[in-house]
């Protein structure tokens, strides 16, 4: 699904590279959780497999081009602007081109939230906001789901809700998923590798493999 070779970045351009010399092999079906640090580029390491940054050097390679983007829930986002999850799911199914509008209810559907259709977004619990972005990464019907810490600023409850919907799609739909974490927790429940970023360099372990590790 995915291979990232020697891979080298830094926003200068320069020396030091934020990240240095990272590989990464992420299988189909495979759902990855990465950990580090605050300030260990693991959300820019997302930005690169997306290709919102070039590298300075390396290769990123993905055998699909079927992805879904959940952006921290805080990034690029007002959530007092009128518009209702329909309107807004509408917008992303025009930029990506689709035909089917019953796309907009089946991914809905997926993230329990179809009742909240026409709600607007700015009535909408921070655990719910959460739920419409999923679905409106899931409206390409991706392949590869790829999340930035999709817990921050959610109560427990909702929490829970939205790992055991991100869990479905992987266990149940197959869907490989790739998720910047802070929830240690959430990560050791759900996931079936960690990718552990230290000084511009990753790690890749198994479950089994970090328990161990950090026992």
């Amino acid at each position: 699904m995915l291979t990232i070779k020697n891979l080298n970045f830094s926003y200068n351009n320069a020396l030091p590279y934020l990240i240095d010399n990272l590989n990464l092999q992420i299988e189909s079906g495979s759902y990855v959780s990465i950990l580090g640090e605050n300030g260990s580029a693991k959300s820019t390491l997302l930005k690169l497999i997306l290709g919102f940054l070039k590298p300075n050097g390396g290769t990123i390679s993905l055998s699909t081009s079927k992805l879904g983007y959940v952006p921290q829930r805080v990034e690029n986002f007002n959530p007092q602007f009128p518009i209702s999850v329909n309107e807004m799911l509408l917008c992303h199914f025009k930029v990506l081109k689709l035909k089917n509008k019953g796309l907009i209810n089946k991914s809905l559907e997926i993230v329990n939230m179809l009742q909240y259709k026409n709600s607007l977004i700015g009535n909408l619990s921070g655990g719910q906001l959460q739920k419409v972005f999923i679905a409106r990464a899931l409206m390409g019907e991706p392949e590869l789901l790829i999340l930035d810490e999709p817990s921050t600023g959610i109560d427990i409850p909702s929490q829970e809700d939205i790992y055991k919907i991100i869990s479905n799609l992987n266990k149940k739909s197959g869907v490989t998923v790739i998720s910047v974490e802070h929830n240690l927790k959430a990560a050791l429940n759900n996931s079936s590798h960690i990718f552990k970023i230290e000084r511009g360099k990753g790690t890749l372990y198994t479950i089994s493999e970090y328990y161990r590790l950090t026992q």
